[in-house]
């Protein structure tokens, strides 16, 4: 009814007036907002100046950070420092740290966002009488790595604690296919081949005899040829164990920590690796502890050696080594007897990989990120921090399938000419920062090719490419031996019983043949096949990994199952 009386420029007037308190309104809101926001940015830490000191005198050069991101300075010749470009916080958590001293952190609040910070030095001479700090919370030690590391409640725990556990490292020192080849014996350590023979050679002093064929026979192992020797095979499976006294340190007498394999507290005790300073590479017969220099703290004190510069409070210091791929090159290189046996990380670092812009480190691979954000638990001061930084315990190697099915990759092409299938195939390392296979000289790769006609009958092979004897002889289907494809390992012969492949690598070998594929390469074969069927054909490619040659294998009762890494087929029609 009011509106009745109302003309059309009454009408307008009044709804302009609405529109003008309206838009009066929103400002008002907008204005308060405002003023909130900025009355909170005013109240909230956007900058943090301070000074590290150390021993008595401005410290220069200290990186100070804000504690787990990436915004970070370091100190002026005065010992100064400005942070600033973080998000504004109620609070800054900073840290400080400088080479030769502990991380020492402090909190930056509105009233004191200038901050000091008195670094302390660590030891620098190492205290071998240190008492090595068990992993596992039954030690009964605050301290004992389980106790804030790990997540019970989680049985896929990302947590480092539990991925140690999980991984070859944590049980190197109890691995019954190490134990089998360091005593003689099957898995189970209980039948045991019988002790070496030698005879005495004029020239040579003593050698050793190939086993009686009348006996049974239980594969090589270190102390049937040495045994009243402990060896040198401490220094890498238990270096805890071995760390002073590395050619005395027998697997079976350890105990304690020695037992943890390659143990928490001395992989963050390493303080540098000693490297040939022309080649980059260690030096001959030292491997393991031979070639780590430790930094073990005095007694009461710790040290924890880290691979972030930003963890604190505690005795804890940081060392870019924990993050190259030299940290691993003690364990993973070797030469015995001039022979080089093992070379994972010389093969890295002769390859493109190695390269400091464009390459991977060893950790980039086989310490990679799973989507951790913390590393410890949050009810022991655990921090958020980018899944890209939080590196993984679960070190993937030579038993890890997803890991060897990203390694290489099979190129196959064939083609019909007449009655023959000619085919090729490349094998291509794509992924594998090395050769593949690496390390252990018993590791190697089968390359198994087949044509098969519409019925699935095998065709004739005309060519000479075929698996060698090591792929398996016999009758069985994983018997290779023989077919057409291509085997890839170092083959080592030992150079007084013409025992070949060997891993008995303690005695004097050489190498008689090395077809592993170095990284970035390739390695291409061919093949011809005969058809009479006007029918289609299949041609098949597999690449099979196994860690042991199969005759070493039978004879040490080790239940490896091959390993198929990628498989290809063509079908010509």
């Amino acid at each position: 009814m009011g509106s009745l009386g109302q003309t059309p420029l009454d009408r307008i007037a009044q709804t302009s007036t609405r529109r003008r308190w309206a838009i009066l309104l929103v400002a008002g809101i907008v204005l308060l907002l405002g003023g909130w926001f900025a009355a909170k940015q005013v109240s909230m830490v956007k900058e943090v100046r301070g000074l590290v000191t150390a021993e008595g005198r401005p410290l220069a050069g200290a990186v100070v950070r804000i504690k787990a991101t990436t915004f970070e300075t370091r100190t002026d010749d005065t010992g100064r420092f400005l942070l600033r470009g973080f998000p504004p916080a109620k609070s800054a958590n900073i840290t400080a740290w400088a080479e030769g001293y502990y991380i020492v952190g402090a909190t930056a609040t509105l009233g004191n966002s200038d901050v000091s910070i008195t670094l302390t030095p660590h030891p620098t001479k190492d205290n071998s009488d240190y008492r090595w700090l068990s992993a596992l919370s039954s030690a009964g030690q605050e301290a004992n790595c389980q106790n804030c590391h790990s997540d019970p409640s989680n049985v896929d725990s990302l947590r480092p604690f539990d991925e140690w556990r999980r991984d070859a490292h944590g049980t190197s020192a109890v691995n019954k296919r190490f134990l089998s080849m360091y005593n003689g014996t099957d898995l189970n350590g209980i039948l045991r081949s019988p002790p070496t023979s030698f005879v005495h050679i004029q020239d040579y002093g003593k050698v050793p005899l190939p086993p009686d064929p009348n006996n049974a026979y239980y594969g090589p192992g270190f102390k049937l040829d040495n045994p009243d020797s402990a060896g040198n095979c401490a220094a890498c499976h238990l270096p805890a164990a071995a760390a002073n006294d590395p050619y005395h340190s027998d697997p079976n007498s350890a105990t304690g920590v020695g037992l943890e394999g390659v143990a928490c507290d001395f992989c963050h005790k390493i303080s540098s690796v000693k490297l040939d300073v022309e080649t980059g590479l260690p030096r001959s017969n030292m491997p393991g502890v031979l070639s780590i220099g430790l930094l073990r703290p005095p007694n009461g004190h710790q040290i924890f050696i880290g691979p972030y510069d930003d963890v604190a409070p505690g005795e804890d210091t940081y060392s870019p080594l924990q993050n190259q791929s030299q940290l691993c090159a003690p364990c993973h290189f070797g030469q015995f007897w001039g022979t080089q046996v093992y070379n994972s990380f010389g093969e890295w670092l002769s390859s493109p990989y190695s390269d400091p812009v464009t390459g991977q480190t060893c950790q980039d691979c086989h310490m990679p990120r799973r989507g951790a954000t913390v590393f410890a638990r949050p009810d022991k001061g655990a921090v958020e921090r980018d899944p890209g930084r939080v590196f993984s315990h679960l070190m993937p190697g030579a038993s890890d399938v997803a890991l060897l099915r990203d390694t290489a990759r099979l190129e196959l092409v064939a083609r019909k000419a007449g009655d023959q299938i000619q085919v090729n195939v490349t094998v291509v390392n794509d992924r594998g920062g090395h050769h593949i296979p690496t390390d252990h000289p018993a590791r190697n790769i089968i390359l198994v090719v087949s044509a098969k006609d519409a019925s699935g009958k095998e065709l004739e092979y005309l060519g000479d490419q075929r698996i060698p004897d090591w792929g398996g002889k016999g009758n069985n289907p994983d018997d290779y031996a023989g077919r057409p494809g291509k085997g890839y390992a170092k083959v080592l012969e030992e150079l007084w019983t013409k025992i070949s492949p060997t891993a008995a690598y303690w005695r004097q070998t050489v190498v008689r043949e090395d077809t592993r594929i170095p990284a970035r390469a390739s390695d291409r074969t061919g093949y011809v096949f005969r058809t009479s069927s006007a029918g289609p054909v299949a041609v098949e490619a597999r690449l099979i990994f196994r860690r042991a040659f199969k005759e070493l294998a039978q004879a040490k009762k080790w239940e490896l199952q091959d390993i198929e890494m990628e498989r290809e087929v063509f079908t010509i029609n």
